[in-house]
């Protein structure tokens, strides 16, 4: 119960009734929305967000772009239901993640001419899988950790590659053997699963109102998109498909299509 309850806080030491709502990039804010009888609609950047009740109130769950520039202040829309509208500021706290400077052969940090096609592709077919909504959301937040290992602390990672900034790592490495069975952390729904270029065999998972769950570089996949699965049942095995240097799961929480730090809705 203790870690259910942080993981409902998020974890921010944050007062919940802080107005404005503030975290940083790469985690969730909590806008409370009042007790009106049925949810409100509430939108970041055209995305929806996850609107649930607690404890009798209505609250919109906004994932923080790693992009995010701290002293910002991002703007959700919210409507009501009995038509009223309004826009609600969310600040951007400071957080720093660790950075990683290599210096590796140029052959290795960049792709070659006959592969950007297919990696633009793959990157805008992604994007419109991470935009998926669906109305009816998960019963809970809380995840289980989707195969036993120790957790690298690489989620925000910033990598500068022969003196260019990468972009951020999006997600948290667990450190599995090969074949390692992974186990769905809540019950949802696949909605994609392919070969990737850069995250080699890839599948995610659906949870409801916006919370989406991505495994990658998986040696098998053992679901297919349509696919409902329950807490718990295995849908892939552990593996070094794609660009990865070992076995071990890359695992990534997304919300309004924003990755987010998983160590959020696991057990401390």
């Amino acid at each position: 119960m203790k870690n259910l309850l942080l993981m409902l806080s998020f974890a921010t030491g944050l007062a919940c009734a802080q107005t404005p709502p503030a975290d940083a990039p790469g985690r969730v804010a909590r806008l409370h929305l009042g007790t009106a009888d049925s949810a409100p609609k509430a939108t970041l950047d055209g995305r929806r967000l996850m609107v649930r009740r607690e404890r009798g109130e209505w609250v919109a769950l906004a994932g923080i772009p790693l992009s995010a520039k701290a002293g910002t202040r991002l703007k959700v829309e919210v409507a009501y239901g009995d038509g009223r509208r309004e826009t609600r500021p969310v600040a951007v706290i400071d957080k720093k993640y660790p950075t990683q400077h290599l210096t590796v052969a140029p052959d290795q940090a960049d792709l070659p001419p006959e592969q950007l096609a297919r990696y633009e592709k793959e990157r805008e077919h992604l994007r419109q899988v991470l935009r998926t909504f669906t109305e009816r959301g998960p019963a809970g937040l809380a995840l289980v950790q989707p195969v036993d290992g120790p957790r690298s602390g690489s989620f925000g990672l910033r990598r500068i590659i022969n003196g260019t900034a990468r972009s951020p790592h999006s997600g948290m490495d667990i450190a599995a053997p090969a074949g390692t069975p992974i186990a769905a952390p809540r019950a949802g729904r696949v909605i994609d699963a392919g070969e990737y270029l850069f995250l080699g065999r890839t599948l995610v998972l659906d949870h409801g109102q916006g919370m989406l769950t991505l495994y990658a570089h998986l040696n098998a996949v053992h679901v297919a998109p349509g696919d409902a699965v329950a807490a718990g049942a295995t849908i892939g095995e552990v593996g070094m498909t794609g660009r990865a240097t070992g076995p071990h799961l890359h695992f990534s929480v997304y919300l309004n299509a924003t990755s987010v730090d998983p160590a959020i809705f696991l057990p401390q």
